[in-house]
């Protein structure tokens, strides 16, 4: 049998250094902040980390890549209904119409609820994002086409039914009369009415193919699915803490003019300065916030609740433990690599890497934010201050670490990764943890 992990958390810390990007903003499109040590600091999300983080490793997983390749993937998404009928159409010769009319009432059915079927763009959409395995529509159009028959009269029944039970609904800003209304059956309202039962053997086959089964990054990320309390829930292995500036946050409102081609053909082809002036100007302007900053995140791995959710998706003692020794290079190699894509583009942000990883184990997590409670003061050193803030904040996050260490006894393994030469000068001493060159080094 496989020796079990040492110790049951492995804790992730991070320096990153990032220049005029917009990883991820509010509603009004402006950078997150939160205040923190007295200063307000910008904040990179844990939602949007986990994203990132989740879909580069399942994306890796996918494409052959990895130390996933190979392994069975979730996708959380609303499109569940749609996706279903498109397999019925493709693969069983299904009309698009039915396959979709009957992959959503079976789900519908089945305990999900949909948006408004008066309203197209949302009708066949789930009101919440499901967390399933990529396969799940295909088990699910694999098993209505099955029992094409059978389904078929219980889907037609069910949708006049539903067709009759909206109907009656009373319309939008009409008053009731409570006296006209007749009395309500037991048991019946308008709300629930009495729809014809989904067979049992397909409502268990819909709550079979949406379960979390052997998707690796379920049992990484979790799921929480509230709608249909029979199917199984998972506490995620991963906690991820908010990124936020080890300093004081500034911001800038970039103006930026974006040229229209035509216009500028134009003018640069006209007979004379009256017709050069038509044409003159931008094609469009406006603004947009940027951010730059030295950040510092942290994340952590319950190393025991991830084989603990991979066994109960149906994996003996030792696939769990090879699929969870596999899931932890992943996870460490995506939260060294992913980053949110917002505006990658404009601001070739995922392109950056980080100053320092520090991973080490131990009984419970250690979060390090309370070392930049101080924001570092970027100011010259001779005058007082920090210094960069990269390497100030890289000199004290490992103080903190080697402070912490000597007063609890269950941290070991301590390793450090760098991809800034001058970071490197500052590891190796007496005492510092052990330098690696790859991200999947980082972890035993």
């Amino acid at each position: 049998m496989t020796e079990s992990p040492r110790s049951q958390f492995l804790s992730l810390h991070l320096i990153e250094t990032l220049a005029a990007v917009l990883p991820v903003r509010d509603e009004n499109g402006q950078p997150k902040t939160l205040v923190f040590g007295g200063v307000e600091r910008h904040m990179i999300t844990s939602q949007a980390r986990r994203r990132a983080e989740r879909v580069h490793a399942r994306n890796r997983a996918n494409a052959g890549r990895g130390a996933l390749k190979g392994r069975s993937m979730g996708v959380r998404t609303r499109e569940w209904a749609i996706l279903a009928g498109r397999q019925l159409e493709t693969a069983h010769g299904w009309d698009r119409d039915r396959a979709l009319a009957t992959a959503r009432a079976v789900m519908e059915a089945s305990g999900l609820k949909f948006g408004d079927p008066k309203k197209r763009t949302v009708a066949d959409l789930t009101r919440v994002l499901v967390f399933a395995p990529s396969d799940a529509a295909e088990r699910i159009a694999d098993h209505i086409a099955a029992r094409a028959d059978t389904l078929g009269e219980w889907c037609d029944t069910y949708l006049g039914a539903r067709a009759r039970a909206e109907a009656k609904k009373p319309r939008r800003g009409a008053k009731k009369d409570a006296a006209a209304q007749p009395e309500e059956t037991p048991g019946t309202t308008d709300a629930d009415p009495a729809l014809p039962p989904l067979p049992k053997e397909t409502r268990d086959a819909v709550l079979l193919a949406l379960a979390p089964r052997d998707a690796v990054d379920i049992a990484l990320y979790g799921r929480f699915l509230a709608e249909i309390p029979d199917s199984p829930n998972v506490d995620g292995a991963v906690q991820t803490g908010h990124a936020f500036t080890v300093h004081e946050s500034e911001q800038i409102e970039d103006f930026y003019a974006a040229a229209d081609d035509a216009k500028l053909d134009r003018r640069r082809n006209a007979l004379d300065f009256l017709d050069a002036a038509d044409d003159a100007g931008a094609g469009m302007t406006g603004y947009q916030s940027l951010i730059s900053g030295t950040f510092y995140r942290h994340a952590v791995l319950d190393r025991i609740q991830l084989r603990t959710n991979l066994r109960v998706a149906g994996m003996t003692e030792e696939e769990a433990e090879q699929a969870a020794s596999q899931a932890e290079k992943e996870f460490v190699n995506a939260f060294v690599e992913a980053f949110p894509e917002a505006k990658k583009n404009s601001t070739a942000s995922t392109g950056s890497l980080p100053a320092l990883v520090l991973a080490f184990e131990g009984e419970r997590p250690y979060n390090y934010a309370s070392a930049f409670q101080r924001p570092v003061d970027e100011g010259p050193v001779s005058a007082g201050g920090d210094g960069p803030a990269g390497p100030a904040a890289v000199r004290r996050l490992l103080r903190h670490h080697a402070f912490v260490s000597r007063r609890r006894e269950d941290l070991r393994t301590a390793r450090v990764l760098t991809y800034d030469p001058e970071i490197d000068e500052l590891l190796g001493g007496p005492g510092d943890p052990a330098v690696v060159e790859r991200a999947e080094d980082l972890t035993p």
